[in-house]
């Protein structure tokens, strides 16, 4: 499993495709692809909504089941934890449980990836 990660609309999911060779047809849209999706897709995408999705539906993430189904997959998530602090309280569990999912993917991924304005930097490699 690789996380690339970083700020909004930095190019994370052009540089992952690039950096590992995917093509955009073996992506997924965690925004509004099949929940199943996940575990087929080589390259999940907006990873944090597909985490927005699981929530509103009241289903947990369980990342040992991703690990058994799909171990290579690549993740795609946008950085959450920058700026104002939701008002709305479901908001503020959404921020802090994806925070929380990701950097136990972080523990578990073979890589992770920060990108800034298009530029990728390797934070873990194993």
């Amino acid at each position: 499993m690789i996380l690339v990660t970083g700020g909004c609309f930095q190019g994370k999911t052009t540089y992952a495709c690039e950096t590992f060779g995917i093509d955009r047809e073996d992506t997924a849209d965690g925004m509004n692809c099949l929940m199943e999706q996940i575990y087929q897709a080589k390259l999940l995408y907006h990873f944090h909504e597909y985490i927005h999705r699981l929530m509103e539906m009241g289903q947990e993430f369980v990342l040992e089941e991703l690990k058994e189904k799909n171990p290579d997959i690549i993740l795609v998530t946008n950085e959450l934890g920058y700026g104002v602090v939701p008002i709305d309280r479901f908001d503020r569990a959404y921020r802090e449980k994806t925070g929380r999912i990701c950097c136990q993917i972080a523990k578990e991924a073979k890589e992770v990836h920060r990108v800034v304005c298009g530029i990728g930097t390797v934070i873990k490699h194993d």
